[in-house]
């Protein structure tokens, strides 16, 4: 279906679609593509969003007898 797409035609295909979106536009649409192919990889793989937002551990140090007041 697609074997038989060249450069010039490739270059065709990107010139109007630069037209339609505009160079502003596309940059966006690229950068919400990756993202969304990022969060379909993470939903494989079984990231969880949760985990990632948990707070660290807070360690408690003992009082220091020599530091005074």
């Amino acid at each position: 279906m697609f074997g038989d797409l060249g450069a010039p035609e490739l270059i065709i295909i990107l010139i109007i679609i630069l037209l339609l979106f505009g160079p502003g536009r596309i940059g966006k649409v690229a950068g919400e593509l990756g993202k969304g192919i990022k969060n379909f990889r993470d939903g494989l793989g079984g990231k969880d969003d949760a985990a990632d937002k948990q707070e660290p551990a807070k360690t408690i140090l003992p009082k220091d007898e020599n530091q005074t007041k």
